[in-house]
Formats: structure tokens, C-alpha cells, sequence
């Protein structure tokens, strides 16, 4: 199968063979990561030095982030925390910038609370994710943050405002800057975009009030990160809470993969985790295929994978409940295929809760 450029290029970041192609585009990679560090520090010294400000709203201000492209578990984090503010009688409302979202409006409510307003089209798979996973909390997505902030504020009554992939953006005040790190790899090639991984230099966690670390298992070394007292650290886990069957709401033990022949696939940030989750369950995956994150499915796509079941004979098609998402479009296709609902589990958790309230004022 022909890799897209993004594959391409994010393989690149792994690869440096002397004399072949990939190594051509490495050094071309790394020529132009130069202008792209010159305007991330560019901005983040008028930041630091007082000369952009950063604008304070009437609730606290949570951001949930990373240093590097790709999924580290941010939007399960998100979810998390809405649910923990929820439960403890808060009223928070997710805001999200919607990628790959049509809707290009100042304000769209993909949530009120009550219902879901808007599809994977006009709002991008994740906010839709986050308004399935935490009914009650509204969800918002729009490019400019401070207007969506306020619509969640003076229109949904929102006490306390969860920023979903928001590190690098400095325009909004947060009162707790949450930053999810690969446990293994935390800077990849330790290389700026394109020629690497990370949106900002690693000092950049500096800005951090808190650190949780994800990823690993399967007998990867986690890489040590520098303790600080004033940025403590916790550990996340991807958690399976059970299969999604057949289209429908109906939970069923994620146990139930055990000794079964597993069609799989995923088109997310970090497939290689999702395995992971299937790999504890120990049933037979006779065929993994990846896709790029936040792929649009289409039908070519589907008959392909139905071919793929039959000819390996799998027992089951599973992929993630993010991608069921974007299967929307094709009912009869989410009759036949299974979603494996993932959430993130931060240890230790009484240590984590007592943090996020104490940050916030609570």
C-alpha cells in the first residue's frame, strides 16, 4: 500500500538511512524546521516577556496538551476531567479548535448538554467523541478560543472551562496547564516540525504545571523526565472499558476478544496503542491496517476491509470508538463492526484529583 506524505514524513522522523531517499528528505525535513523554531520562540518570547498578554477570563481555565504531534491521550484526558469536575458538582464545558471540522463559524455548539447537535463533518471526530462520552457537559469548537469561552460561560453557565489541545496556545490564562508526554519517547528525534515530532523545544515544559506521562507497556523503557516540585508528575494509562457492538450503545466485556480472530484497524494518532489495548485481551489479530488520523472513511475503504475479514477469517472487525465516529456515514457498515471504548486512568488518582482541585480554587 502507498504511503500518504504524512506517513511518509512522520516515518522519516524515525529513519536516517545514509544514501537513501528517506535520508535525502530527513536533511530537507531538518532545513526547514529552522524557520519553524525561529517563529515558535519568536512568539513565545513576546509571551514571556509581558509583550502579548494573555487574557484572563471570570472561571478557571483548564488546558489539556502535548509538545508533539500525535495521540498521547489528550482528548481521553479531556473526558476524564469533565467527568471528575461533573461528578463533583461543577458545571464544565469542553472547547476545542474542531480539526478538520467544515463548520468554520466563530462559535459552533456541537453539545448543549442535552443533545448532540452536530456531526463528524461540521465538528471533527473528537469533539463529537467528548460530547458522546460526557453527556451534560456542553462542547464547543471554533478557531478563536476566547470567543468560544465565552459563549460556554454566558450561554451554557460554564464554571470551569477544559481547553482540549491547547499547550501551545497562550492567548487564554489557564489556571492548570496539563501536559500528556509519550513515556517512552518523549521527544522523539528531539527535532522540531517538519524534521520531528515536537511543536515547541522541550524546555518548553517549563510553562507546565502538571506532567502525565502515557504510553509504554509491552516492555518499552519509559525515559526519565526531570523532577520538579512545582511540576509534578503522574503516570496514564489507556484503559479498555468494553466493546461497543454492531452500531448500537450496548457495552459488552472487552474479555469477550479472548482466543477470538480479530480483523482490526485505525486511522488515530498512535495505532500502535490500540493494539496494545487488544493485545491484553489476547485474541488472534489476523490483520492490523492503519490508516492516517482522523481518516475519512469511504466505501472503497469498507469493502476492503470486509475482503480482508473473509479471506483471514476473522470472528470480528474492531477498530476504535474515535473511528466509529467517522463511520457514521455507512450504517450497515457499523452493524458489522465492533468499537473498543478506551479511557485513560491517571495513578495515583487520589494524589491526581486532589491536584486538579487545588489548582482550580476548589
Amino acid at each position: 500500500m502507498t504511503m500518504s506524505l504524512e506517513e511518509t514524513v512522520q516515518r522519516s522522523w524515525d529513519e536516517d538511512r545514509t544514501g537513501s531517499r528517506i535520508h535525502f528528505l530527513c536533511s530537507l525535513l531538518r532545513l526547514l524546521s529552522l524557520p519553524y523554531r525561529g517563529a515558535v520562540a519568536l512568539r513565545n518570547g513576546l509571551y514571556d516577556r509581558g509583550l502579548f498578554r494573555e487574557m484572563r477570563l471570570p472561571c478557571p481555565v483548564v488546558s489539556v496538551g502535548n509538545i508533539t504531534v500525535g495521540g498521547t491521550g489528550k482528548t481521553p484526558t479531556a473526558i476524564l476531567l469533565a467527568k471528575l469536575l461533573r461528578e463533583k458538582g461543577h458545571r464544565p464545558a469542553v472547547l476545542s479548535r474542531g480539526y478538520g471540522a467544515r463548520m468554520k463559524a466563530p462559535v459552533n455548539v456541537v453539545s448543549d448538554g442535552n443533545r448532540i447537535l452536530m456531526g463528524w463533518h461540521e465538528a471533527g471526530d473528537e469533539p463529537v467523541l467528548i460530547a458522546r462520552s460526557v453527556p451534560g457537559v456542553p462542547v464547543l469548537t471554533g478557531p478563536r478560543r476566547l470567543l468560544t469561552a465565552r459563549a460556554a460561560i454566558g450561554d451554557f453557565g460554564a464554571d470551569v472551562l477544559i481547553l482540549d489541545d491547547a499547550f501551545q496556545h497562550r492567548a487564554l490564562y489557564r489556571d492548570l496547564d496539563i501536559v500528556l508526554i509519550d513515556a517512552t519517547r518523549p521527544f522523539g528525534n528531539g527535532r522540531l516540525l517538519p524534521g520531528g515530532p515536537l511543536r515547541e523545544p522541550a524546555e518548553a515544559l517549563g510553562r507546565a504545571h502538571l506532567l502525565i506521562r502515557t504510553g509504554g507497556g509491552n516492555g518499552g523503557a519509559e525515559q526519565p523526565l526531570p523532577e520538579s516540585p512545582e511540576r509534578p508528575s503522574f503516570r496514564g494509562f489507556h484503559r479498555s472499558l468494553g466493546i461497543m457492538e454492531g452500531g448500537t450503545d450496548r457495552l459488552i466485556p472487552a474479555a469477550s476478544l479472548q482466543g477470538q480472530k480479530v480483523c482490526a484497524f485505525a486511522g488515530i494518532g498512535r495505532p500502535e496503542a490500540f493494539r496494545r489495548s487488544l493485545d491484553e485481551w489476547n485474541p488472534e489479530i489476523v490483520s492490523f491496517r492503519t490508516f492516517p488520523d482522523h481518516h475519512p472513511y469511504s466505501r472503497p475503504d469498507l469493502d476492503s476491509l470486509r475482503r480482508l475479514a473473509a479471506k483471514t477469517g476473522a470472528d470480528r472487525i474492531i477498530t476504535t470508538e474515535k473511528d466509529g465516529i467517522r463511520l457514521a456515514d455507512f450504517p450497515d457498515f457499523l452493524t458489522e463492526v465492533s468499537l473498543l471504548r478506551i479511557g485513560m486512568e491517571i495513578t495515583p488518582a487520589d494524589p491526581f484529583a486532589e491536584l486538579i482541585f487545588s489548582r482550580l480554587g476548589y
